[in-house]
């Protein structure tokens, strides 16, 4: 499963082994026993990644070996390419653009995008010379 969380300036991508229902029937009981209110609805993320990125094409071919349409990816320019995610979003507020968006897909397509998105965070906090 992938957990993506959304920050005011950002995200960030974790890959869990928990499964989808689990980590929302435990997100649920946590926020009841809270006495926290929050929201859950179908819903899609997207973000971007470095066109350059090596194993991007390994991606690519798992994509769309894929049956399901939890994944799509599309061509934004030279430089990028756009990860669109089928999944569900949790906020404690409908009209909050913070919040966890989960996802599960199959095996190697989570642990491609997830080892894609961590080496284009490595280079966004490299400085170039």
């Amino acid at each position: 499963m992938l957990k993506l969380i959304y920050t005011e300036n950002s995200f960030y991508l974790e890959r869990l082994a928990q499964s989808l229902e689990e980590w929302v029937t435990t997100r649920t009981l946590v926020s009841l026993r809270a006495g926290a209110s929050f929201y859950i609805e179908p819903s899609t993320a997207s973000f971007l990644l470095p066109a350059d990125l090596p194993h991007l094409r390994q991606l690519e071919v798992f994509v769309r070996q894929d049956k399901t349409d939890a994944i799509a990816l599309s061509i934004c320019d030279a430089e990028y390419v756009e990860v669109s995610l089928q999944g569900t979003w949790l906020t404690s507020d409908p009209e909050d653009e913070e919040g966890i968006f989960v996802t599960a897909m199959n095996y190697a397509v989570e642990f491609f995008l997830y080892q894609l998105w961590q080496e284009a965070n490595h280079r966004a906090s490299v400085p170039k010379d």
